[in-house]
């Protein structure tokens, strides 16, 4: 497979984004995007965490059941969980049910509601100041970056769990603080979550 794959409807993507339709429609409407809410950002740093060591499409088919088990992924909603809700999601079929992962999620949420900022304002603080040129292939793009290391250090101080480098990369990735489509790609440079194709671009 290529780095870059033209698809049937004729649009240049990421490879990875040709891989199934589940991926297109992440790749094409949403990854890469800039995400700059508290509740939507930590809906990406709680399904990152869940990733961690499974296959992302997993995560994104179970992603609605995800929503419906975390009220909405809403900050302070999640915050007020306690054992009986550790029990409940221990229990849905729907969502990755991993008690440490589980409990980091209700964790963070409350790590987040004791942050002097916003989580938006922490997060977008570690964006590196300058967008570099889009890579040219799959080997250019890291794992784990200066930023990324900085910012799993300032979550981690402040309680934050499951979140090292390489998850904080990938979270940079996902919501529009570094811009890793590949150059050709036809997603364009600087669009906001959910636009549609073409209709943004600079």
């Amino acid at each position: 497979m290529t780095d870059l794959v033209t698809g049937a409807d004729g649009l240049p993507r990421c490879a990875w984004g040709s891989a199934t339709p589940d991926y297109a429609a992440y790749h094409d409407g949403e990854w890469g995007r800039p995400v700059r809410d508290d509740d939507g950002l930590f809906e990406r740093l709680c399904l990152e965490a869940f990733q961690s060591g499974l296959a992302w499409i997993t995560i994104l088919r179970k992603r609605e059941a995800f929503r419906r088990a975390f009220g909405g992924f809403r900050i302070a909603t999640v915050a007020s969980f306690g054992d009986d809700d550790v029990q409940r999601l221990l229990a849905d079929a729907g969502i990755v049910r991993n008690r440490a992962k589980i409990e980091a999620a209700i964790a963070n949420a409350r790590a987040a509601l004791d942050l002097p900022v916003g989580l938006a304002e922490l997060l977008w603080g570690f964006a590196p100041a300058a967008r570099p040129s889009r890579p040219a292939s799959f080997a250019a793009v890291p794992t784990v970056t200066a930023e990324s290391t900085a910012m799993a250090k300032a979550l981690k101080k402040a309680g934050f769990r499951f979140v090292g480098p390489t998850t904080a990369y990938a979270l940079m990735q996902a919501t529009g603080m570094v811009d890793d489509h590949l150059a050709g790609c036809h997603v364009p440079v600087g669009a906001p979550a959910g636009a549609v194709v073409g209709e943004v671009s600079r």
